[in-house]
C-alpha cells in the first residue's frame, strides 16, 4: 500500500506555528508519499451527540463532511494530528473530531477498528509553556487514541512559539522537523 499522510490541522488560525511546524516537517517526506491537508476549522461538524445508550447504540451512515473526515481518515496511512497546545490539550476541532471516532466505532459496514489498525499517528503542535511536561496531556491523549485503535504511535513534534513563525525559528527544530518521519521506518516493524 502507498504511503498517505492525512494532516489534520486543527488551529483556528492559519498559517499559525502549529502548521508552520507541520509543513516542515511534510518537507522531509519523499515525493512519492500522498500528502493530503485537511483544516478542520473549514470542514466543521455538528457538535457530537453520544448515541451508544440510546435504541440500538448503532451510529447511522455519516454524510457530507463527517463522511469526507471519514473517508480521509480510512484512506491515510499515518494522520498527522497538528494542534496548537490550548489548555493542555488538542484544539476544540481535534478533540470533536477524536469525538466522532466514538460514531464511527458503532456505523454498521465501517469496521472503523479493524480498518484503523496498523496506521500511524503522530503529533505537532507548537506551545507557549516554559516546562515542556504540560504538552504531556496532549500528547497523553493522542497515544492513548492510537493505543486503543491498536494504531502505532510514530511520535512527536514539538515547539515553543507565541508569536508568529516563532516555532520554526527555535532551535534545533529544523533538524527536529525533517527527522520525524523518518522515524516512521521504525514504527511500521
Amino acid at each position: 500500500m502507498a504511503e498517505s499522510f492525512l494532516f489534520l490541522l486543527g488551529s483556528t488560525r492559519p498559517g499559525g506555528n502549529t502548521e508552520a511546524l507541520a509543513r516542515l516537517a511534510a518537507g522531509g517526506l519523499t515525493p512519492e508519499v500522498e500528502q493530503n491537508w485537511v483544516r478542520l476549522a473549514e470542514l466543521p461538524l455538528a457538535p457530537f451527540q453520544d448515541l451508544r445508550h440510546e435504541g440500538t447504540g448503532v451510529y447511522p451512515e455519516p454524510t457530507g463532511t463527517e463522511r469526507e473526515l471519514l473517508d480521509a481518515t480510512l484512506a491515510a496511512t499515518d494522520l498527522v494530528i497538528a494542534s496548537p497546545l490550548y489548555w493542555y490539550t488538542v484544539s476544540t476541532s481535534v478533540k470533536l473530531y477524536l469525538d466522532y471516532w466514538t460514531a464511527w466505532l458503532r456505523v454498521p459496514g465501517v469496521d472503523f477498528r479493524e480498518r484503523m489498525r496498523g496506521k500511524t499517528l503522530w503529533a505537532v503542535t507548537a506551545h507557549t509553556s516554559d516546562d515542556p511536561r504540560q504538552v504531556e496531556p496532549l500528547l497523553g491523549t493522542l497515544r492513548l487514541s492510537a493505543g486503543y485503535l491498536g494504531m502505532r504511535w510514530g511520535g512527536e513534534l514539538l515547539a515553543y512559539g507565541n508569536r508568529p513563525d516563532e516555532a520554526v525559528a527555535a532551535d534545533g527544530v529544523h533538524t527536529a522537523a525533517q527527522e520525524l518521519f523518518a522515524r516512521r521506518a521504525l514504527t511500521a516493524s
